[in-house]
C-alpha cells in the first residue's frame, strides 16, 4: 500500500468517525448550519480523492450521499430524521468498504444500486425509499491509529469556509505512528530507571561534586517523562465518539426519545486505559438507555419529560479518573432484583432480607444476571455489567452504583490516570521487597510499642483494631509462602478495594517511588497476585503487587466478601443460630466471661486517678460526660484498683455505661448455645466457648445497674421469633436474651425488610417489633400485617420505651397482642410465653 492511499485511509477514518456525532447533532438542531457544512464538507473531500484515487465504488456512495446534503445545505430539503437514518446507512457503506480497502488494497466487491437509488430519491425530494439492510462483508478492523490533537486538514477541500475575523489559528499537528511512541516510551522508561539508579548511588557516596549534576538531571528526566507521558494522553471524548449515534440507533430500535449529555469530554487520560474503558462504557450506556429509561408514555404518567437523559460526566480527583454514567429513568428494581438473586440460589431468604440495598444492588455484576423480561438484540442475556467490573478491576478500577426509585441510576467508574509509570509504597515481607500501587493505599499503621494497635484474632483470622472498627489483616509473608516475621512487629498497609478496606501485614517500609510498570512473563500470567514487574534504583528486580488479587485471594473482594460479612456487621440482621462475634474477659473469679462484641463500643484503659466518686458510685469523665463505671468483680474497691483499669464501654447516641474488667482475653467467633441452668444475676448463663465453660453476660441487667435510663424500662422451645428493632445496639439485646430462653430468633432492621421476608414465603410464630422506627413504624407494620397474608394471625409484641396508656391503647388498636416496656427482659419473657399459649385473635 503506497504513502498516498495510506494517509488517504487515515484522513477518510477520521472523518467517517466524525461524522457519526456531527449527524446526531444535526438530527437534534436541524437548523445549524455550522454541522450542515461540516458533515457536507467532509463527504465532499472524501467523493473528490476517490476519483483521484480510482476507487469507483466508495465515489459513487459518496457522490449520492453528498446530493442529499446539498440539498439540506440549500435549503430546498428538510432535514428529516428518515433522511438522517439514510445518510448514516451510507456512513456504515462507506466504512465498509474502507475497511476491505484498508485489509486488501483494493475495494472489495459489492453491490450498492439500492442505497444510492434510495439516496438519489431522496435528493429529488421523493422521500427515502427503504433500503435493504445488507452490512458490509466482514472484514479486518482497520489498525489503530493515534488521533491527533485536532482535526487534520482535508486532502482536497472545496471552496475553504470563511474564518471568523480574529479567530485563533488552529494548532498545528504532525502524523506519528503509534508504534514510534510507544519506543519513545519505553526510552524514557528506561531512561527513569537509570536516574533512579544514579541517585541511589549518590545517596550511598560522599562525593558531592556529582550531587548538582545529578540533580539538574533528575529534573531534566522528570520533564521529559512528564512530555512524553502526553504524547500517550488522549481526550476520554474520544472513547465517546460513536456514543451519540449508538444512543440515536437505540432511541429509534427502542421507540424512545433520549438524549446524550456529554461532560468533561476534553479529560486526559493513557491511551492504553482509554482502549480498555470503551467496550465498558458502551455496555452501561446500552443499559441505561435499555433498562433505565422509560417510554415516553411511562415518562409522562410519572410527570417527567418525554425525552429521557443519559448523561456522562469525567473528571480528574488525585490520580484518578472519575467517570459517572447516569440516567433520569425509573432506578433499579430492588425487589426484582431480590426475586432472581433467590431464584438463581445466589442468597438465601434471611440475608437477603437482612442485606442493605446497596449490596443488592450489587448483584447486577454477576456472570449470567440480568432483570430483563425477554432476551432482545439490546440486553437480557446477563453478559453486561460483570464484563464491565472485570474490565475495570483488570486496570486497577472500581465501580459503584447508586440509585432511587423514579429518579435515575449512576455508575461511578474510577480507573488510574495511566498504566505506563505509577508511584508505588515499595515494601519488604520475608526477606523480598514487593511494590504496592499508591492509588490502592490508604495509610500505614506501625504495629507494637506501648499505646500502639495490635493485631488480634477472630478465630484464626488476624484483625487490628483501627479507630474502633475491626479491620481484617492478611499477611504478605504468609500469603506468598515466604518465612514469616511476628505478626506483633512490623506495618500494616491499610488498602482498598472497591468499597472492602482491609490490611496487609509487611516487616518493612521502605520509602514511596515512581516505578516504571513492566508487564509479568507469560509464565507468571496465572498468579493473580501479581500486576506486573518494575526494576529499583538499585538494579534490582521486584514483583507489583495487584491489590484486587490479593482481596480476591483471602475472600475479601467481590461478591464472596460481601456474602461473608453479612452477618457480622452491626446494623445487619442477627439470627440465634449463627456464629457471634464474642469479647471473652475476665473479671473477680477464674471463669472466663463473654459478652457479644456488637455491643461493645469501645475498649478504653482508665487511670486509677482518673475514677472519680457521685451519689457513692464510681465515675470517670469521659468525652465530656460523666460516664458510669459498674464493677464487673462484686469486690471491687478503688483502693484495690490497678494502676490502669480495663472499661468495656457500652453506649450508644448521647448514653454510655463503663463495665470495669481486669483483663481482657481474647476475641473469638463462636456459635452462642447458652445453657440458662443455674444463671446468677447479671449472667444468661454459661457456655462452652473455646474449649472452656464461659459465663455469659446479661448486658441489659449491668446497664440497670448503671442507674441510668436506657430503655425507657427459659421458655422459648425452639419457637420462631422474628424481632424488627432499627437500633442495632437493642437488636444486640434481645436477640442474645431470647436466644438463652431457647427461642429461634431472627432480626431485621426495618419493617419493610420485615414485609419482604413474609412476601418471601418466611415462617414465624411470633414478632416482637420497635414501635417508633424510621419511615414505616412499628403501628404501620402491625396495620400491614393484620390485613391479610400468612402472618394475619401472629401474636405480636410491641416493644416501646413509651409505655403510657395512650401509647398502649394505639398500639392494641394497629394490632398488636401486647406491649412490653423496652427493655424488661423478664416482661417480654412472660409475654411471649402467654400469647404464644393463645391465638392473636382472643
Amino acid at each position: 500500500m503506497d504513502d498516498l492511499l495510506a494517509d488517504f485511509l487515515t484522513e477518510t477514518n477520521e472523518g467517517l468517525a466524525a461524522l457519526d456525532a456531527a449527524l446526531v447533532r444535526l438530527e437534534r438542531h436541524p437548523g445549524d448550519q455550522g454541522t450542515l457544512a461540516e458533515v457536507f464538507r467532509i463527504v465532499h473531500t472524501v467523493k473528490g480523492t476517490c476519483g483521484f484515487l480510482g476507487l469507483p465504488r466508495l465515489e459513487s456512495v459518496a457522490h449520492a450521499a453528498e446530493n442529499v446534503l446539498g440539498r439540506w445545505r440549500d435549503g430546498t430539503l428538510p432535514v428529516t430524521q428518515a433522511g438522517i437514518s439514510l445518510t448514516l446507512r451510507a456512513l456504515d457503506a462507506m466504512r465498509g468498504i474502507v475497511a476491505g480497502l484498508e485489509a486488501t488494497g483494493a475495494e472489495p466487491a459489492g453491490d450498492d444500486a439500492a442505497l444510492i437509488a434510495a439516496l438519489d430519491a431522496a435528493a429529488a425530494g421523493e422521500g427515502p425509499a427503504p433500503a435493504p439492510e445488507a452490512p458490509p462483508a466482514p472484514v479486518p478492523p482497520p489498525a489503530a491509529a493515534a488521533p491527533p490533537a485536532s482535526p487534520p486538514p482535508a486532502a482536497s477541500p472545496p471552496a475553504p469556509e470563511p474564518v471568523a475575523e480574529g479567530a485563533a489559528a488552529a494548532p498545528q499537528t504532525i502524523r506519528v505512528a503509534v508504534e514510534v511512541l510507544e519506543d519513545l516510551m519505553t526510552l524514557v522508561s528506561e531512561l527513569v530507571l537509570t536516574r533512579n539508579q544514579l541517585l541511589q548511588t549518590a545517596r550511598q557516596g560522599t562525593d558531592a561534586a556529582f550531587a548538582a549534576p545529578l540533580q539538574r538531571l533528575s529534573q531534566i528526566t522528570s520533564e521529559l517523562q512528564e512530555g512524553v507521558m502526553k504524547t500517550r494522553m488522549q481526550p476520554i471524548g474520544n472513547a465517546w465518539a460513536k456514543l451519540p449515534r449508538l444512543v440515536r440507533d437505540l432511541g429509534v430500535e427502542l421507540g424512545k426519545r433520549i438524549e446524550l449529555e456529554m461532560r468533561g469530554a476534553d479529560t486526559e487520560l493513557d491511551r492504553q486505559v482509554l482502549e480498555l474503558i470503551k467496550d465498558p462504557l458502551t455496555h452501561m450506556v446500552r443499559n441505561s438507555a435499555d433498562h433505565g429509561l422509560e417510554r415516553p408514555e411511562e415518562r409522562r404518567a410519572a410527570g417527567k419529560p418525554e425525552t429521557g437523559r443519559i448523561t456522562l460526566n469525567a473528571y480528574h480527583e488525585g490520580g484518578h479518573i472519575l467517570l459517572e454514567i447516569g440516567d433520569d429513568g425509573r432506578g433499579l428494581d430492588v425487589a426484582r432484583i431480590r426475586a432472581k438473586a433467590l431464584a438463581q440460589g445466589l442468597a438465601t431468604e434471611a440475608e437477603l432480607a437482612s442485606m442493605p440495598e446497596r449490596e443488592v444492588m450489587r448483584f447486577i455484576f454477576r456472570p449470567g444476571f440480568s432483570t430483563a423480561a425477554a432476551v432482545t438484540a439490546v440486553s437480557g442475556r446477563g453478559v453486561g455489567m460483570d464484563v464491565v467490573k472485570t474490565n475495570m478491576e483488570r486496570i486497577g478500577g472500581t465501580i459503584e452504583v447508586r440509585s432511587r426509585p423514579g429518579q435515575g441510576t449512576t455508575f461511578v467508574v474510577k480507573i488510574p490516570l495511566t498504566l505506563a509509570i505509577v508511584s508505588a509504597l515499595i515494601v519488604e515481607a520475608g526477606g523480598d521487597r514487593f511494590a504496592i500501587p499508591q492509588i490502592g493505599v490508604v495509610e500505614l499503621v506501625r504495629l507494637g510499642g506501648a499505646d500502639g494497635p495490635r493485631v488480634e484474632r477472630i478465630k484464626d483470622a488476624p484483625v487490628m483494631r483501627l479507630r474502633e472498627r475491626l479491620l481484617p489483616l492478611v499477611g504478605l509473608a504468609g500469603l506468598l509462602r515466604l518465612e514469616e516475621a511476628p505478626a506483633e512487629q512490623g506495618f500494616v498497609v491499610v488498602s482498598q478495594v472497591g468499597a472492602q478496606t482491609f490490611g496487609i501485614i509487611v516487616d518493612r517500609v521502605f520509602d514511596t517511588e515512581e516505578i516504571v510498570v513492566k508487564p509479568v512473563a507469560p509464565i507468571l500470567r496465572d498468579l493473580t497476585l501479581f500486576s506486573g514487574n518494575t526494576i529499583l534504583g538499585d538494579g534490582s528486580v521486584i514483583m507489583i503487587l495487584d491489590l484486587n488479587g490479593i482481596a480476591r485471594s483471602v475472600g475479601m473482594a467481590g461478591e464472596g466478601a460481601e456474602e461473608a460479612g453479612r452477618g457480622a456487621r452491626l446494623g445487619g440482621g442477627a439470627h440465634s443460630a449463627q456464629r457471634s462475634a464474642l469479647l471473652l474477659f475476665r473479671a473477680g473469679d477464674a471463669t472466663p466471661k463473654a459478652v457479644p462484641l456488637g455491643l461493645v463500643a469501645r475498649i478504653e484503659t482508665v487511670a486509677r486517678e482518673q475514677i472519680e466518686s457521685a451519689g457513692g458510685r464510681p465515675v470517670v469523665q469521659y468525652r465530656g460526660r460523666l460516664m458510669p463505671l459498674v464493677p464487673a468483680d462484686p469486690g471491687w474497691s478503688l483502693a484495690a484498683a490497678p494502676a490502669q483499669q480495663r472499661v468495656l464501654v457500652f453506649g450508644e447516641d448521647d448514653r454510655a455505661m463503663g463495665l470495669m474488667v481486669e483483663e481482657i482475653l481474647d476475641v473469638i467467633e463462636e456459635r452462642l448455645a447458652i445453657d440458662a441452668a443455674g444463671a446468677r444475676p447479671g449472667f444468661l448463663g454459661s457456655a462452652v466457648l473455646g474449649g472452656r465453660v464461659t459465663e455469659v453476660l446479661d448486658t441489659a441487667w449491668w446497664l440497670r445497674e448503671a442507674g441510668q435510663d436506657w430503655f425507657g424500662q427459659r421458655r422459648g422451645g425452639g419457637q420462631r421469633v422474628l424481632v424488627v428493632e432499627d437500633s442495632a445496639f437493642f437488636r444486640n439485646l434481645v436477640v442474645p436474651a431470647l436466644g438463652a430462653a431457647g427461642y429461634a430468633v431472627t432480626a431485621v432492621p426495618t419493617a419493610q425488610e420485615a414485609l419482604r421476608l413474609r412476601d418471601a414465603g418466611a415462617e414465624f410464630d411470633a414478632i416482637v417489633s420497635d414501635i417508633v422506627m424510621p419511615e414505616v413504624d412499628g403501628l404501620a407494620l402491625a396495620r400491614a400485617v393484620r390485613q391479610g397474608g400468612a402472618w394475619r394471625d401472629l401474636p405480636m409484641i410491641a416493644l416501646s420505651g413509651r409505655c403510657g396508656p395512650e401509647d398502649v391503647a394505639q398500639g392494641r388498636e394497629a394490632g398488636f397482642s401486647d406491649y412490653v416496656a423496652k427493655f424488661d427482659r423478664s416482661a417480654l419473657l412472660e409475654s411471649l410465653q402467654r400469647c404464644l399459649a393463645a391465638p392473636a385473635a382472643a
